[in-house]
């Protein structure tokens, strides 16, 4: 799938089908997640991959219960590494840059899902210290997003969208 046809087809699918994300989808996603651009190229964030289902089901417990999280086939977690980014960037790394990382991190791990044919939503609402505790973090990183991934079992059609005109001002 080309670039511009990932951007138009993904879409947040919180149903997935039982059928399982092969490990070679499971490559080329976190080799997609590699080439995201960082602060410095510091790459100032961890993955989790979440995929047994004991913890699928934990990690849906402390995003509140979203139920996508354990219908998921895997879940990333992605984290910023606070300390990786402080030691170049201080106060603005630690806060800021970190943060940044992960996010750009996580936005290219579902534009290759969806490349791969495959599905995937921005789960943000979560108990960040319950995520932690989970994945075993280490003490400098927390929590931003955690995207579960898995073939879709539905077809949701695009949310409306902003106008061009509310969102960008030439200055």
């Amino acid at each position: 799938m080309d670039f511009f046809d990932a951007l138009d087809k993904r879409r947040s699918v919180r149903a997935f089908t039982d059928k399982a994300v092969d490990a070679q989808s499971v490559k080329k996603i976190i080799d997609s997640v590699m080439l995201a651009p960082s602060a410095g190229g510091l790459q100032a964030y961890k993955i989790y991959l979440v995929r047994d289902k004991a913890n699928l089901d934990a990690l849906g417990f402390a995003a509140y219960g979203q139920e996508c999280v354990p219908a998921a086939s895997i879940a990333l977690v992605f984290t910023a590494d606070q300390k990786r980014s402080a030691a170049k960037y201080e106060e603005r790394g630690f806060e800021f840059y970190s943060i940044q990382d992960a996010t750009i991190a996580a936005a290219y791990s579902q534009l290759a899902a969806t490349a791969l044919g495959l599905a995937s939503v921005w789960v943000g609402g979560f108990d960040p210290l319950e995520v932690s505790r989970l994945v075993k973090a280490g003490e400098y990183e927390v929590p931003v997003a955690i995207i579960p991934i898995g073939h879709p079992a539905e077809s949701p059609e695009r949310t409306p969208r902003r106008s061009l005109k509310s969102i960008v001002k030439e200055v």
